[in-house]
């Protein structure tokens, strides 16, 4: 999806301001925000350009003008590469004068990125990265997460499966620490219940498009379950290639277990149709998000909102109000103390309503066990989705009680 002329002009201002100029602005009430996505690669839908238009919209919305201060919105791409992210974070922070970095979707980006964000202070926004670790082992005073995590899906769409009778699974996963992090909360839950894991394939992460041997490894294995750790491209690929197998046809569940509504349209539903997803946020579930949507597909009218668009929007949202909370000076002093005042104010969206942000820095919201409609359940090509369950927000994700980050345990 091209990103709108009117997000290309308002990016493009902001990258060709020069050195100079910015150095001679720093003392002006001018919060910079980066959003480093994956604009050329499998993830450029569900999240990409359209978090750009996301944060966009967020500050058109917020207005910080009423506050005193501007804002300005810079956008890159990572390529999926921890070393190109980490160098251009680095290179935003030191020469353009970037206050705060959203997005990061891919784990192994996120956790490149904040080695930077921490030794500079700055503030990052996860709102596109899933494992459940950056608020586990990895948690950090200069970071929060709006993105769903691993945890929560492998939880809501697991705990489903579990139910219905799907005790033996197969894993393929992502060769890479988000796909690691989602096959080991799955096998917690899996075992946990009583299942079984019979066995995991991990994949090179990216490039892989041919997923035949591992289906097939899948189907020998004689799993009840085929659980997919991955998503985008490569979950769309390993649905419509386990269809052509006829795994489900042998009575193989597909567990589709990070999944979003950019990937079911994708597919279409002749193909989706009652695979489970869980996720954060659909645009038609409730007036809010429906009203959001109306607004935000006026910029983005060929791509929907996918929940990590949602939360690129409420993760903006609320940074700003955290600066207008602190005043820009101490927000752009120090990115740990943006991300505190982030934590002690509540949250209130569009996309979300009134929700939270947990001291371990997990922005808890209720998580939607959802199905794929049929062709005829559906009255336009964005309605794919139905909601079939609703987890509540305080037990949607890992309890602090387990005290995983280690912010927690002093």
């Amino acid at each position: 999806m091209p990103i709108t002329r009117r997000a290309l002009l308002a990016t493009s201002a902001a990258l060709a301001t020069s050195p100079l100029a910015r150095a001679r602005a720093a003392g002006e009430n001018i919060i910079r925000i980066g959003v480093l996505t994956d604009l050329s690669g499998q993830y450029r839908d569900n999240s990409g350009p359209t978090s750009v238009l996301a944060a966009q919209q967020a500050v058109e919305d917020f207005r910080p003008e009423q506050y005193g201060f501007k804002v300005e919105i810079l956008s890159g791409d990572h390529r999926q590469k921890p070393d190109i992210a980490s160098a251009l974070a680095r290179e935003w922070y030191d020469r353009d004068g970037v206050d705060a970095i959203a997005d990061l979707n891919n784990t192994a980006v996120a956790l490149a990125v904040n080695t930077v964000s921490t030794e500079k202070d700055k503030a990052q926004l996860n709102t596109g990265p899933a494992s459940g670790d950056l608020t586990g082992k990895y948690c950090n005073p200069n970071m929060v997460h709006f993105a769903p995590d691993t945890w929560c899906f492998s939880h809501s769409t697991g705990t489903a499966i579990m139910k219905q009778g799907g005790d033996s699974w197969f894993l393929v996963v992502a060769d890479y620490t988000f796909g690691h992090a989602l096959e080991q909360n799955i096998s917690t839950l899996v075992t946990g219940a009583g299942g079984k894991v019979l066995g995991a394939a991990r994949y090179p992460f990216p490039g892989t498009t041919d997923f035949s041997s591992y289906l097939l490894e899948a189907q020998t294995s004689g799993a009840k379950v085929l659980g997919l750790c991955n998503t985008g491209g490569d979950m769309e690929n390993c649905v419509k290639q386990a269809r052509e197998f006829g795994l489900a046809k042998q009575g193989m569940k597909i567990a589709a277990l990070l999944g979003f509504v950019t990937e079911i349209h994708s597919m279409g539903l002749e193909t989706a149709q009652g695979l489970l997803v869980s996720d954060t946020f659909y645009w038609d579930t409730n007036d809010r998000t429906r009203a959001f949507t109306e607004r935000f597909i006026k910029i983005s009218p060929h791509n929907y909102p996918s929940s990590l668009h949602a939360s690129c929007y409420a993760g903006v949202t609320h940074y700003l109000r955290a600066v207008a909370k602190l005043g820009v000076p101490a927000a752009k002093g120090s990115g740990r103390a943006a991300i505190a005042a982030m934590k002690a104010i509540p949250t209130d969206d569009d996309c979300f309503g009134h929700q939270q942000i947990r001291p371990d820095g997990r922005f808890i919201t209720p998580v939607f066990l959802m199905e794929a409609k049929t062709p005829a359940e559906s009255k336009m090509p964005w309605d794919v989705l139905k909601i079939v369950a609703t987890t509540p927000a305080d037990e949607a994700f890992r309890p602090l009680a387990e005290k995983a980050c280690p912010m927690l345990k002093s």
